[in-house]
Parts: C-alpha cells; structure tokens; sequence
C-alpha cells in the first residue's frame, strides 16, 4: 500500500444542508446535530455548502452562528460561498461577525464566476447594474481587503453622536489568513496562491492538461503552492465524497453503492464545454477508502480533508457515515480526534 507523506493532521466534513420546503426548521436543526456530534466525534472542521433558490441551505454563514453557540471547538467553513450573489463588504460584516462570535473558528471558502443560472435570475438579483457587474477575481480581493482590515471608505471620526469607522467593523485578527479559494483549475490555484489564500480542492477539476483526475488535482496543488509565499506550508484540503460502510447496515449499504453506481458515468471522461471532471465516489469499508486514498496522487501531497457527504441522505446515514469516518477510517489514514 502506498504511503502519504505525512499522516492525515486535520479531518472535516462537508454537508449541503437539505430540507423539505414544508418543513424548512427541521433540515436545519439535522444541520445543527451533525455539527454538534462532529464536534463530540473529535472532527476538526464542519464545512457547509452555499445554494440559492434550492432546498439547501441558503445563508451559511447564518446556520453557523447558531452552531458557534452550540458548540466550543470544532472549526467551520463554507465550501464555497458563490461571491456573484454577494456584495463583498456586507459579506465581510457577517463573517467577521461570526468570527468573533465563534473565537476565531470561522473559515469562509469562496469562488467567483456568474450566479448559476444567471439570465434567470439577474433581474431579481441586479435588476440596475446586471449588465456591468464583475464576477471575476476583482470580488475576491475587495472581500479580502476589507476581512484584512483595508479601509472601506476615506472617511471615519465621530459625527454627533455616533463614531465612524473606516474599516469593516468588527474586525477579526486572524481571519484574513483563514479566507479560502474554491479552485478547479489552474488558473484558480495559481491566483489563489498569488494572494496568499488557502486551497480548497473538491471532487470537481477542469481536465486542462490531462484526463486524470488525480494527476490534475495533483498538479493544481503544485501550483498552488508554487505561487504561495508559505510555498509547500500553504494548506490546501480535499473534498472527495467518502462513503464507509463499517456499521452501515445491509439497507443502507445497498443505497450507498447505488448512489454511487448512478454518479459513475460522469467519472469516466471529461463532462461539458468546461470539459470538467468529477472523482469517483469512495465506497466501502474504512480500510479499502484508505487504501484507494493512499494510491491517490493528490492525497498524498495533503494532510487537511472535508470529506463531503452524499447529497441526498437520511438524517440516520449521516450519523453512521460520520462516525465511522471518525472511529474507523480516520484512524486507518493517520488522524487522531480532538481530546
């Protein structure tokens, strides 16, 4: 069995949050229990998905103020919020906030582009300026300006009553250097190395230089680190959805295979214009997830994981996959929970 180059030092886990639209509360309470036992389980970080207009969870940084209050330690992140649907400088306001709110534990992970289905959705979104908005990396570096204390406005002082500031308030020490970039492609990893943000690599690349995908992972990697002032210090995380089956039961397990047996196809060559590829859910018992994970080129070159849950799961699959994951396969790759 291949080895990585260091034991696996930070695990976490990614969810998407869904919800029944006639009962909205209770996804979101599942949301907030499974941030609490991945706290109990020893996980280092709790990452939350961004999705507008679906029956995900729409404002994550809102949900993760409420887990700051019910938790003490774990770390949380958003993989990734979209910044074509953010005005940076409020964005700032509220991650500070919860930053503070929750002793510095926050990680906010973002991405550019256009909002997905954007002609569909500009009037309601820009309905004045759809037309001239930017949704390249210009949005990240105002959102990082403004988190790292560069001020917003020529003015500050006190005006009767009330004391102004120039800079985002409140300002949280420390925030700016825990901003990520959502990245698939070179481009991206090469950028967000340049500007001294942190990695998130997911189960997504775009096939530039080959149709691989951990050698393509592997290579945005490289790059990262290539143009990062910590060089190969810089922290990068993988996302790739694991799936252990340890204490799964024969029903669950049956769902699980079929889940992934389904998402196959899409695996196997590049998908679309953008020529994107996606990795192969891993399925199975702790000890074969490790195995495939230490043949994986991309893996071995980490030691930061969110590994991201299935879609479409029961509150009940969560609970065993997460346990698992933390008793079992975390162990097998290294990892040591919390005390």
């Amino acid at each position: 069995m291949p080895l990585p180059s260091q034991p696996l030092r930070k695990l976490g886990f990614l969810t998407i949050g869904l919800f029944d639209e006639a009962d909205p509360r209770r996804g979101h309470e599942s949301t907030l229990e499974v941030i609490e036992l991945g706290e109990r389980l020893g996980f280092d970080s709790a990452w939350l998905r961004h999705r507008h207009l679906q029956y995900g969870i729409s404002s994550p940084v809102a949900v993760l103020a409420a887990a700051s209050q019910r938790t003490h330690r774990i770390e949380f992140g958003t993989a990734v919020t979209p910044l074509g649907w953010e005005n940076p400088l409020r964005l700032a306001e509220d991650l500070s906030t919860v930053d503070i709110l929750s002793g510095g534990r926050l990680n906010p992970g973002v991405s550019v582009g256009p909002p997905m289905h954007y002609d569909q959705v500009k009037q309601a979104l820009y309905p004045d300026t759809a037309a001239s908005e930017d949704f390249g990396y210009d949005r990240v570096e105002r959102l990082l300006d403004f988190v790292r204390g560069k001020p917003a406005t020529g003015f500050s002082g006190v005006e009767g009553f009330e004391v102004f500031s120039d800079r985002v308030q409140p300002q949280s020490p420390g925030l700016g250097r825990r901003m990520w970039y959502g990245g698939g492609s070179l481009r991206s990893a090469r950028w967000a190395g340049e500007h001294g943000m942190n990695l998130l690599t997911s189960s997504v690349v775009k096939a530039e230089e080959s149709e691989d995908f951990a050698e393509i992972q592997l290579s945005h990697i490289r790059t990262f680190r290539a143009h990062h002032p910590d060089g190969d210090a810089a922290r990068v995380s993988q996302g790739l959805v694991v799936i252990p089956t340890d204490s799964a039961t024969r029903e669950q397990r049956a769902k699980y295979e079929e889940y992934a047996a389904k998402r196959t196809p899409r695996t196997t060559t590049p998908q679309g214009p953008a020529r994107m590829m996606f990795a192969p859910d891993l399925v199975g018992t702790s000890e074969e997830i490790a195995e495939r994970l230490y043949a994986h080129a991309a893996f071995r070159e980490i030691d930061e994981v969110a590994f991201a849950l299935p879609f479409t799961f029961a509150h009940e699959d969560y609970v065993q996959i997460l346990t698992d994951i933390a008793t079992k396969l975390g162990p097998a790759l290294g990892w040591r929970p919390v005390d």
